[in-house]
């Protein structure tokens, strides 16, 4: 049996006297898409950054695809796209890119390569001329050149306009299809509901949840009810609810009990208007795990 794309036992790492993550025990299959979440310090960066073999574990294992991480970036078994990326000046993109490929003995076929990541214009632009989204692209198809089975991202699309997102996770949706294991650490947490096949939530440098969104979602008690409401009137004493926000003239409500919140709507009057009920999203369920904001 081929051996799991990432296994992380008990990895501990310390910047100074922070401790970044906490003995974290993690495994993921090949094949995977696997969303890394969390808020600012949780771990997501440096678990990602001891994967790559960038820092020294104080504590514990790092396996990818069997292999220890340097063994593995070096044998192109690994592509990443970290959020601090960067591209050299003073080239052309289609130069960095073929200077890339001739690193790698089974490099991804160009013309394909520059298809699948949509830089078919920009091959022949400065690198310095290039906008925040392009050199995402750019760098995305780097990371992919010598056509590794694991894919890592930083906070892939955090330059990019939603345009740009929309293609970009059509291609990550392609490269999973043919089996790539890609795994991801963002604060685009609907991007992560839509894309991943798994959620790992990151708090205080330990894996605090573990599953698909779906299930992470069902596990938050309560509903949204959202109305529109054109006058002033208050729901903080509705029954069932334990919090009204007021968004322009749209009222949320957040209820533990979806139906005596309604009928005492209905009782009062008032008219709901654009009605709306919702189970709780994706960032409710972070939250919920994390204990406070992103």
């Amino acid at each position: 049996m081929p051996p799991d794309a990432l296994a992380l036992t008990d990895l501990t790492v310390r910047h100074g006297d922070v401790l970044a993550v906490d003995g974290l025990d993690l495994r993921i299959g090949r094949g995977e898409t696997v969303a890394l979440l969390g808020p600012n310090g949780a771990g997501k960066s440096t678990t990602v950054s001891a994967v790559l073999g960038l820092l020294r574990p104080h504590a514990g294992t790092v396996r990818v695809l069997g292999r220890a991480p340097a063994d593995a970036v070096r044998a192109g078994c690994v592509g990443a796209m970290l959020q601090h990326g960067g591209l050299p000046g003073e080239a052309r993109a289609g130069e960095v890119l073929q200077l890339v490929r001739r690193s790698y003995a089974d490099a991804w076929p160009l013309d394909d390569l520059v298809a699948t990541t949509g830089i078919g214009g920009l091959l022949d632009r400065d690198v310095d001329a290039l906008s925040g989204g392009q050199r995402q692209r750019v760098l995305l198809a780097l990371a992919l050149a010598g056509q590794p089975p694991l894919l890592l991202l930083d906070e892939p699309t955090s330059a990019m306009d939603v345009e740009g997102r929309r293609a970009f996770w059509a291609t990550m949706r392609d490269l999973a299809a043919r089996g790539t294991t890609v795994v991801f650490a963002t604060h685009h947490l609907e991007e992560a509901d839509a894309v991943a096949d798994r959620v790992v939530v990151m708090a205080r440098g330990r894996v605090v949840a573990d599953g698909p969104s779906a299930g992470l979602r069902s596990a938050v008690a309560g509903r949204t009810v959202r109305f529109s409401a054109s006058d002033g009137s208050t729901f903080d004493r509705v029954p069932g609810v334990t919090g009204a926000t007021r968004l322009g003239g749209t009222v949320a409500l957040a209820t533990t009990d979806v139906e005596a919140t309604l009928r005492a709507l209905l009782a009062d009057g008032v008219p709901l208007d654009d009605l709306e009920v919702r189970g709780a999203s994706l960032e409710d369920a972070v939250l919920s795990l994390v204990g406070g904001g992103r």
